[in-house]
């Protein structure tokens, strides 16, 4: 099996929405969480074989899939779940809301870790919830849990459920064993229903920062959590509405189900598909992308730093940077890129302004195009 990632296909003129931002301007897309790469050989075969067979009726996922699932995950990661766990979902951010409507009565906090994926922040207020927001801060060069700030927060405020990301979009940490179980415990302390996003667990691209889910440390954990992942970010497919959620507990999963129903539509058929393929057959790919991600993630970082005024630190997992423009003296920093031609996500949408958030999960000639912007912009600023 060959992958390219030096030389992907033009997506100028199809339909992403990534590169539609900015259609017919001159300004690099480096925003939205797609990447650039084809899919694995092995997931378009099954995708051409299955539309080749002309009839798209109405499907459920099939136990050969739910095994697919189950023995990737413990191939991959280390954790041996039952397939009756799943519940297939048309993406993560449904997930997030569905465990909303569970988190206590209407008004109920529930707390989340800003700067965070901005649907995770949403999620409260939509389903009539209030968000309880405990930032991360920056502590010697790495992104850390405010744990003080925790402590007070919660002297005056109670949560019923809280919302993580791990890996964590947009900073790039994969937490560690010592960070989640610290998080357990508060999380057994108060009586919380924990979701976590895990969609980015396929992407660890630091070996000494290993992706661990909360839900495995222990079984009253696993009693009170609901990880959602997906094959979306990890095989490139996020286009094809595939997701699920991992509910050990019985009687969670089945309130989660009911939660769902009549709203949830089922999940895209060609969806189904290409999550099989991919946890089957991906992992070769999956592999190669990392170590292209590696690569592209030391050069974005050794040229970020060395620019005055604007800072970066290590990604342990994703293909996202979090940039710290506060230096550069600039009040809107993705405005400011988009007039030098560079199309970031804005820091303020993940609740914190001053950054950027940039998606390098391109090929190295448009990164090296968009480190060269970067420069001209930090010169004229």
């Amino acid at each position: 099996m060959t992958a390219d990632f030096l030389t992907p296909p033009d997506r100028r003129h199809s339909d992403s929405i990534k590169w539609q931002r900015y259609a017919g301007r001159d300004i690099l897309p480096m925003w939205v969480a797609d990447m650039d790469y084809a899919i694995p050989e092995p997931v378009q075969q099954a995708l051409q074989d299955r539309v080749a067979h002309g009839v798209f009726g109405y499907a459920h996922p099939s136990e050969s899939l739910r095994q697919a699932i189950v023995e990737g995950i413990e191939r991959d990661h280390g954790w041996r779940i039952d397939a009756d766990w799943l519940v297939f979902l048309p993406g993560v951010v449904s997930g997030f809301n569905l465990t909303a409507r569970l988190a206590g009565e209407p008004g109920s906090n529930i707390l989340a870790f800003p700067p965070v994926y901005p649907p995770i922040l949403t999620a409260a207020g939509n389903q009539e919830r209030s968000l309880l927001r405990s930032e991360l801060v920056l502590a010697g060069g790495r992104w850390e849990y405010d744990w003080a700030g925790l402590d007070t927060l919660l002297e005056t405020r109670r949560a019923r459920a809280m919302m993580l990301c791990n890996p964590h979009n947009p900073v790039g940490r994969s937490w560690s064993r010592e960070e989640l179980t610290r998080l357990a415990w508060y999380a057994e302390k108060h009586d919380w229903l924990i979701c976590s996003d895990d969609i980015h667990c396929g992407l660890v691209i630091d070996p000494a920062h290993p992706y661990t889910p909360i839900a495995s440390l222990d079984e009253a954990v696993a009693q009170r959590t609901i990880t959602l992942m997906a094959p979306s970010k990890t095989w490139n497919i996020p286009g094809l509405g595939c997701a699920f959620a991992i509910i050990p507990n019985a009687g969670l999963r089945k309130q989660y189900i009911a939660a769902g129903r009549g709203l949830m539509p089922d999940v895209n058929i060609l969806g189904l598909v290409a999550c099989e393929a991919a946890y089957r057959e991906g992992d070769a790919w999956r592999q190669a992308l990392l170590a292209q991600l590696r690569t592209n993630a030391k050069r974005l970082l050794e040229a970020v730093n060395a620019l005055p005024g604007l800072s970066m630190t290590p990604v342990e997992a994703t293909y996202l940077a979090w940039i710290d423009c506060r230096g550069l003296g600039q009040s809107g920093p993705q405005k400011y890129f988009e007039t030098h031609g560079l199309g970031f996500s804005d820091g303020r949408d993940f609740g914190m302004e001053g950054f950027v958030r940039i998606n390098f999960a391109c090929s190295p000639t448009l990164l090296e195009e968009a480190i060269r912007r970067l420069e001209l912009a930090v010169r004229a600023a």
